[in-house]
């Protein structure tokens, strides 16, 4: 693993998480592929030789429960959906090098020999474990065959995953109250003798692996918060049909068992590496320059998946004698109305949906990269959605490329023959400086600003200048002014290439360059431009308020019907309310208590964390305001809270608070706050923790 500075002269594979080959992709899962995709154009830009993998997860208990309820096999149907995923990709311009699945021979051969491996060196060993069993089917259940209750947390529980509550992994015989899915029936526990990964003897390898990893600091923080706990052994192998058979050594009988799908799954980004190498030759590409030697591996992912990837799969890689991944990055959800997208109740913004609106892919694309932070929940709205379109690409980006080639085109019939100036040289060379540094700082987010921030820049020039004033009164200013917004559009063009890459080659074009801008440099911005082009057309199109409306509409219908449907899984409180003798407080001054009641579900919705605030400082022009950064765990978040007058700002650093997480991001005098900080009463008494809480633990 190398930490040097991108581009790093060795050879890079960038992944991201693969998708289960069972259902339709939405805007929620194209976040973190064309993520992937952007960041993998960005090193390219830099001149960084790398490639862009990934595959279909064809194998666990989601896609055999869902083939067995249509009735088709299980390799039929994932085989069905990984086509469809094959297809979709390249519509929104999602590029990449190889694209497998977990079920062909590449992977099924990779996996077992890395397991193989990892048995031979010692890592692997059989234990007695508690399966559940369901007497009626007279089957062993593996995961999701299974639901019933978190001992953790309490909250529903299907199989490996408490998924509807603190999305802890779960080992076989944890869940509680075990309910069989094939019949609906109470499963019962039996002793099964299974494979496991002794992950545990891998904790210092983890911590220091932690400690150089790159990425969002969500994948950093949050596993050594389980490693402090006490890293537990995974089971490996399921009692089921569907899956990547455990491999047998010599002279041993070919097991009976499969393996648990997170062991094949992230084995698919080296064999889908293999395969690109195979397809291209290793004198262009070597996949074991990568995996086996030192290059540089990134990995995308949801942040649920992240105990996979940060845990798990480093141990594997260590045991097996691979080279490590150099970064993580972690995304946020996208969450509809603050709740997240749910593929099995409609409620989502489809892939194909969007497409067939008629938007072109190059918007969302933008929209998802710059629209707050790369592990920040972003809140999907058509509002939000054409607020960003129309203010930056249109307003921004489109209309300095227009209204700067045009008067090119008009005036000079294409670039004015002078030199660029040296103070917009400089300040293309501070944006090209601006992808490099974002590009280190896994902000996909800071790569989309560079190009808009130029654009900003353009369109402050020209206007300031006002060359159609000068062509008259001074030719040589004005054609030096054209010269240098001519200069700009194409740096804009080459710095926006790996978020919007359709509409960066169109400007390619416009400006009558050759061949593919995909395949510059980003010194590319600084070269001259061809002397001449023809005339240029507008880029981006305006949304208007109407078709906003009428999407909208459209989305709200489908959240409400997925309400209906019983989206949430509410439960009545069990407190009950005390007999108001038994209070110990005067209630005269204070709000009266709702009548409405939430249920437990409706509580599991806010993530209420645990922070310590870093800095505190007051906001210009706001009486009460203060910027407050806090630490919760996996990243410092900027807050603003009506503490100004009310707390001595200086004394608060150092100092523990209670914030809520999963707000919305709001903008107060010009400042994003993104979270709220708990406080009680008038006097805004900050909230805190009694005894030692670790910053970032959920409040629950």
């Amino acid at each position: 693993m190398s930490n040097n500075e991108f581009p790093t002269g060795r050879p890079a594979v960038v992944t991201c998480g693969l998708p289960y080959a069972n259902g339709d992709l939405h805007i929620g899962h194209l976040r973190g592929y064309i993520g992937a995709d952007a960041f993998n154009r960005t090193l390219e830009t830099l001149g960084q030789e790398s490639a862009y993998v990934c595959g279909s997860d064809m194998h666990g208990t989601p896609v055999a429960v869902n083939a067995e309820k249509e009735g088709v096999d299980p390799e039929d149907f994932a085989l069905d959906w990984h086509e469809q995923y094959k297809e979709t990709f390249p519509k929104f311009n999602v590029d990449f090098d190889n694209y497998g699945h977990t079920h062909d021979e590449t992977n099924v051969e990779t996996t077992q020999e890395i397991v193989r491996t990892l048995d031979e060196e010692g890592h692997i060993y059989e234990k007695e474990i508690q399966v559940a069993y369901d007497p009626d089917a007279d089957q062993y259940l593996p995961d999701r065959y299974v639901e019933g209750t978190c001992p953790y947390c309490g909250a529903k529980a299907r199989g490996d995953e408490c998924d509807e509550g603190c999305q802890r992994h779960l080992e076989p015989g944890e869940v509680e109250e075990p309910t069989s899915t094939i019949t609906g029936n109470p499963a019962e526990y039996r002793e099964r003798t299974h494979k496991f990964f002794e992950v545990s003897e891998f904790a210092d390898y983890l911590t220091d692996f932690l400690d150089d990893l790159e990425g969002t600091s969500n994948a950093r923080n949050q596993p050594r918060q389980w490693i402090e706990d006490g890293l537990q052994d995974w089971c490996i192998t399921r009692d089921m049909d569907w899956g990547i058979n455990y491999p047998s050594g010599d002279g041993e009988a070919e097991s009976d068992l499969v393996l648990y799908v997170w062991v094949d799954a992230p084995i698919e980004y080296i064999s889908s590496t293999k395969q690109y190498t195979d397809r291209v030759g290793a004198e262009e590409y070597d996949w074991e320059d990568v995996w086996r030697a030192d290059g540089d591996i990134v990995h995308f992912i949801g942040r649920d998946i992240i105990q996979h990837h940060a845990i798990f799969w480093p141990a594997m890689l260590e045991g097996a004698d691979y080279n490590a991944p150099r970064g993580i990055a972690a995304t946020g959800f996208i969450t509809i109305n603050g709740k997240g997208l749910s593929t099995s109740r409609n409620r989502a913004i489809w892939a194909k949906e969007y497409l067939e609106e008629g938007f072109h892919p190059d918007l969302l694309r933008y929209y998802l990269m710059t629209t707050g932070g790369l592990q920040q929940d972003v809140d999907f709205s058509w509002e939000a959605f054409q607020e960003k379109v129309n203010g930056e690409l249109v307003g921004t980006v489109g209309n300095f490329w227009y209204r700067s080639l045009l008067f090119a085109y008009r005036n000079y019939e294409g670039t004015p023959e002078t030199e660029v100036s040296d103070d917009v040289a400089e300040r293309i060379e501070g944006a090209i400086g601006e992808v490099r540094e974002s590009v280190n700082d896994y902000s996909l987010r800071g790569i989309g600003q560079a190009a808009t921030r130029l654009a900003q820049f353009g369109n402050e020039y020209i206007q300031r200048n006002e060359p159609w004033k000068l062509t008259d009164d001074d030719p040589e200013q004005a054609a030096q002014v054209i010269r240098d917004c001519v200069q700009i559009a194409k740096a804009v063009g080459v710095l926006l290439e790996p978020i919007a890459p359709d509409k960066a080659q169109l400007l390619w074009e416009q400006l009558n360059e050759d061949g593919s801008i995909a395949d510059t440099h980003l010194e590319a911005a600084l070269e001259a431009p061809p002397r001449t082009f023809e005339e240029p057309g507008e880029l981006f199109e305006k949304i208007e308020d109407e078709r906003v409306e009428e999407l909208t509409e459209k989305l709200e219908a489908r959240v409400e019907a997925a309400t209906d449907d019983g989206d949430e899984d509410e439960t009545e409180s069990d407190d009950t309310a005390a007999d108001e003798s038994d209070s110990m407080t005067d209630t005269g001054d204070l709000e009266p208590l709702l009548e409405e009641r939430i249920g437990f579900g409706d509580f599991q919705d806010l993530d209420i964390r645990v922070g310590q605030i870093e800095t505190a400082e007051g906001i210009e022009g706001a009486d009460d305001l203060a910027r407050l950064e806090v630490d919760i765990g996996f990243e410092t978040r900027q807050v603003v809270a009506g503490i100004k007058q009310l707390h001595d700002l200086e004394e608060l650093p150092g100092e523990k608070c209670i914030l809520l997480a999963n707000m919305v991001p709001a903008e107060l005098f010009g400042v994003e706050s993104n979270g709220m900080i708990l406080a009680a009463g008038d006097q805004a008494d900050l909230l805190t923790t009694h005894d030692d809480a670790v910053v970032g633990e959920k409040v629950q």
